[in-house]
């Protein structure tokens, strides 16, 4: 799935790790939401990150993978909330 719309109303949410103003839209790094070598996840699984925190999510400083896609399903569950959706999809 791919939604500019939606990219734009992610970028608008403060940064969902530190709360920084300044976000940017940020894919799942894994598999099972569509990612693949050279593709990027589908747009229904995007957070808002700051710069420093999505270069730090994406190389995998915050943890190894595992606990990675851990940390991106609880921010992606906040990241809905704060958006207003109550889509069971996502819950």
């Amino acid at each position: 799935m791919r939604s500019l719309k939606r990219l734009a109303e992610i970028r608008k949410l403060p940064c969902v790790r530190c709360g920084n103003p300044n976000s940017q839209a940020a894919h799942s790094n894994s598999a099972k939401h569509g990612k693949g070598r050279g593709i990027k996840a589908s747009d229904a699984f995007v957070i808002p990150l700051c710069a420093i925190c999505h270069a730090a999510f994406d190389r995998f400083e915050l943890g190894n993978r595992a606990e990675s896609e851990a940390m991106f399903e609880k921010w992606l569950v906040k990241t809905e909330l704060m958006m207003g959706k109550q889509d069971e999809e996502y819950f």
